[in-house]
């Protein structure tokens, strides 16, 4: 209670201050941005061959939103293509406002064709470098784009009397010449698995690294000599996580998934699915020599996965006059794809929180009123007696079978109408939900998670399965990774929150052992962490923001394949900690 009644006092005066700030000291009041979004189809070529993808507003990668710390937005989303869509504003708390967080049965039902819902919601305790994505089936492919929140103070990093550095947004991605639906369908039908993409991509371009066919698919940065510049980085990747450097300059980190971190400088850096990194670099060398920033794949599970083996690039050059061609360029030297585990470890790591983030966000002590120990791996799952295995149980292992993901052994499946619409029916009318179940488990059958091999029986039940939590309470997780068909790392992301992480390991996590290690003194605070493969992470959070939360792996293939759960998040006493009454527009299912 204590706890509770500490939180709401922080929230009341972080209100008050900004009422007051507007008034006084001269800072721009709030205010709503408006943006409309229309979905439809455009051809483009990219590898030499040319296809019909899925962008907003005619651009790829999609428009970028910028807002100020304190706004309000309001985007108009017209769905012009011949599916369905919802888009998830990747990192926004929506505190009181999951109706417009977006994840496809879970906080809405989809935007159905020729229909238009506006998302609603304030920018409210954030600052730094979001994105948005769709969030449904494999259209985040295409789908994506910048959300930039600006601080009304200015940049906590930055030296007394350092101007205000130049921004550069850089999205990375990957790219396939078949149509991706065609590319999910088929890995559905067969039970196998995606094919590999064909390219990773710098906003949208493959580089000038695939041969003659991408000379001209390449972006350049033309950039000013001697100028600092803030380096806005995305992983939109679907199925990968990635190395990035910038050839001969050094990077400072100043920013990870929108929280200020202690700065640090890298080589390198790895980047995981759904992560966003933000990082200073000053235009200080050669200016007669072009430079290129690059990203290959962290392949965390060699030899048992496959992975695209190649490198995409963008130009940089600080030349007066620009260039027109780039006959030559600098690579950056980065960790090599197979043998990136230490460096991956090492940079995670080096990720503290300053005091400024963790004044505005206590760390949650103990003690913890929920604790949950949660497996996520990979499975084979069994041929069902309605499939013929010569077409649908197709995965390359003995015995066949389909390839499958899980969370404490439960593989996930959607349900047919919206979690929280059912909630909300559920607590204004007593209505019992029908399309899910409250009974997540909270630990695993316990087993060797990390043994070599594995079990022989990798089969997971499927279910709609979720977990209510009581609004207020101090939330731990620990994440196991498993070798339940292959030991590979997984982005877990969590909707509606960050989160503190405590801690990450190799191996099978030992709380006597591996508690007395964890830091609870300035760790990081994220909303997507990237568990080890065969190894663990510790998250910790207080669940003040009711509603119905996505919890799930953002390597895309194992979320459609059941590697998600749902934790929601009950109301609270008071008016301002209860779930806003539904849009009049909210898509029907």
């Amino acid at each position: 209670m204590a706890r509770r009644g500490a939180m709401q006092a922080s929230l009341a005066f972080y209100f008050l201050w900004l009422a007051i700030g507007a008034q006084f000291s001269g800072a721009t009041p709030p205010r709503t941005k408006f943006y409309e979004f229309n979905i439809t189809e455009k051809k483009i070529t990219r590898l030499c061959s040319t296809k019909s993808i899925i962008v907003v507003n005619n651009q790829f990668p999609g428009p970028q939103i910028d807002v100020e710390e304190g706004d309000s937005l309001e985007i108009r989303v017209n769905n012009f293509i011949n599916h369905n869509i919802t888009l998830h504003w990747h990192g926004i708390f929506q505190n009181r406002t999951g109706w417009f967080d977006g994840p496809a049965y879970i906080t809405q039902c989809p935007i159905q064709r020729q229909r238009s819902f506006v998302y609603k919601f304030d920018v409210v305790r954030q600052r730094g470098t979001l994105w948005w994505h769709a969030h449904i089936t494999f259209l985040r492919a295409t789908v994506y784009g910048a959300l930039i929140v600006h601080p009304k103070e200015s940049l906590p990093f930055l030296r007394p009397g350092e101007p205000k550095p130049k921004e550069l947004v850089v999205m990375l991605g990957e790219w396939w010449k078949s149509d991706v639906l065609d590319v999910i369908g088929q890995a559905m039908l067969t039970g196998a698995g995606t094919n590999l993409s064909d390219a990773f991509t710098i906003n949208g371009l493959p580089g000038p690294l695939y041969g003659k066919c991408s000379q001209q698919d390449t972006q350049v940065f033309n950039l000013q000599p001697g100028t600092r510049y803030l380096l806005r980085l995305i992983s939109a990747a679907m199925n990968t996580e990635l190395f990035f450097g910038i050839a001969n300059h050094t990077l400072t980190i100043v920013e990870a998934d929108a929280q200020y971190v202690k700065p640090f400088t890298t080589p390198s850096l790895v980047i995981s699915p759904g992560q966003a990194i933000t990082a200073l670099f000053t235009t200080d060398r050669d200016p007669s020599l072009t430079y290129s920033m690059a990203a290959h794949a962290f392949a965390s599970a060699p030899p048992f996965i496959p992975f695209q083996n190649t490198t995409t690039a963008a130009i940089l050059s600080y030349a007066s006059p620009p260039r027109k061609s780039f006959p030559r360029f600098l690579l950056p030297s980065l960790p090599p794809s197979t043998a990136g585990s230490a460096f991956s470890d090492a940079f995670a790591a080096k990720l503290r929180s300053p005091d400024r983030v963790r004044r505005e966000f206590p760390l949650p002590a103990s003690p913890v009123a929920e604790k949950f120990f949660i497996t996520v791996g990979l499975n084979v799952q069994r041929c069902p007696p309605t499939m013929n295995p010569n077409i649908s149980c197709l995965l390359p292992v003995p015995g066949g079978g389909r390839f499958g993901a899980s969370m404490n052994n439960v593989s996930f499946i959607g349900s047919s109408s919206a979690f929280l619409k059912q909630h909300f029916d559920f607590i204004h009318s007593g209505q019992d939900p029908s399309g899910y179940t409250t009974d997540f488990p909270r630990f695993p059958r316990p087993y060797n998670f990390t043994a070599s091999p594995a079990i022989a029986n990798q089969n997971a039940p499927e279910g709609t399965k979720a977990r209510i939590i009581p609004y207020g309470a101090t939330v731990e997780v620990v994440l196991q990774g498993t070798t339940l068909l292959a030991p590979e790392n997984h982005p877990i992301h969590l909707h509606g929150f960050d989160f503190y992480v405590l801690a990450t390991g190799r191996g099978n996590f030992n709380r006597t052992r591996d508690s007395p290690a964890f830091n609870l003194v300035d760790p990081p605070l994220r909303n997507t962490i990237s568990v080890p493969a065969a190894g663990w992470a510790v998250i910790r959070f207080v669940a003040n923001n009711p509603g119905t939360w996505a919890f799930h792996c953002h390597l895309d293939l194992h979320s459609l394949t059941g590697l998600d759960t749902v934790f929601i998040v009950e109301d609270g006493a008071e008016e301002w900690q209860r779930l806003e009454p539904p849009p009049k527009d909210l898509p029907p299912c």
